[in-house]
């Protein structure tokens, strides 16, 4: 499933099989995007992961800044809790109070936010901007990126989380997720990951929905230069019901012919249109 052709909008019939599965989506998770990394086993790639941080933290910080970092246990904590709220829109105060529970003075933000503007430039972090539309007007529009590392290892690998962590039941068997919430965020942001990489290539940009409230959210909107957008949802399960869709519909019914193609990306095997026309495509088929 090309992203670049959903995006022109002719919404042609699709179809497809994966034989990916929920393991193996697991297993891509945890050996990370980083070509250097993937072909380590376990225990040399969770080092080389470490690693990494550890050298931001001591060297990346200081050379983008100009600051050292005086504290770097309090650091590794603010990553550890932005790596919680992985595709979330967790407010900075509750990131903070997460990184500073044991603390009894809260750091103001004035103190904390050049070092996180040292790890944006780093590409450690690496939030979805909200996506802001330029041709239609919807009412009560967030404003807060999605928290995202530049990879969910990263992520995996600052909460001590492996494959072991995320799924139950034996090898081979029918696995189930240990921790659904909190695997269905890395999921969300692996496919993030790959829907910006594709964007990219068919010249889009990629930012999420979210209303005041929470009311509705789409997980990624992928939007062409001439304002009109692809929407896409990520579910960690492999079925997709009329509650899975129901936050599309909405925008469908809000930009009309602007939503070009809607989409929900799962884990599932076998990609096809719902009735009404939204697709449903396992993450593995997505391209460019």
């Amino acid at each position: 499933m090309s992203v670049g052709e959903l995006i022109q909008g002719d919404r042609s019939p699709i179809d497809g099989d994966s034989d990916i599965s929920l393991d193996e989506y697991v297993d891509e998770i945890v050996h990370s995007g980083f070509p250097g990394l993937r072909e380590l086993d376990d225990i040399v790639r969770r080092a080389q992961l470490q690693g990494y941080v550890e050298r931001v933290i001591d060297r990346g910080i200081a050379d983008v800044s100009g600051r050292s970092v005086r504290n770097p246990a309090a650091l590794r904590r603010w990553l550890r809790s932005y790596a919680a709220a992985t595709a979330s829109c967790a407010s900075y105060e509750k990131i903070r109070d997460a990184a500073t529970s044991a603390d009894g003075d809260k750091p103001a933000r004035s103190t904390t936010q050049p070092y996180r503007d040292s790890l944006e430039a780093l590409h450690l972090l690496d939030p979805l901007p909200a996506w802001s539309p330029s041709r239609s007007h919807i009412a009560e529009l967030g404003e807060s990126p999605k928290h995202h590392l530049v990879d969910p290892a990263l992520a995996a690998s600052l909460l001590g989380v492996g494959a072991g962590a995320l799924l139950d039941g034996d090898m081979g068997s029918n696995r189930r997720p240990r921790d659904g919430m909190f695997l269905g965020a890395l999921f969300e942001s692996l496919v993030v990951l790959g829907l910006r990489v594709f964007a990219q290539s068919a010249h889009a940009t990629v930012g999420h929905l979210r209303t005041h409230r929470d009311q509705h959210e789409v997980d990624a909107i992928i939007e062409r230069d001439d304002g009109r957008v692809i929407a896409a949802e990520v579910k960690l399960s492999p079925t997709v019901d009329d509650h899975d869709v129901r936050h599309l519909r909405w925008l469908g019914e809000r930009l009309g012919d602007d939503l070009l193609d809607a989409m929900v990306i799962t884990t599932g095997r076998s990609a096809y249109r719902r009735p009404g026309g939204i697709a449903v495509v396992p993450a593995a088929l997505l391209g460019p």
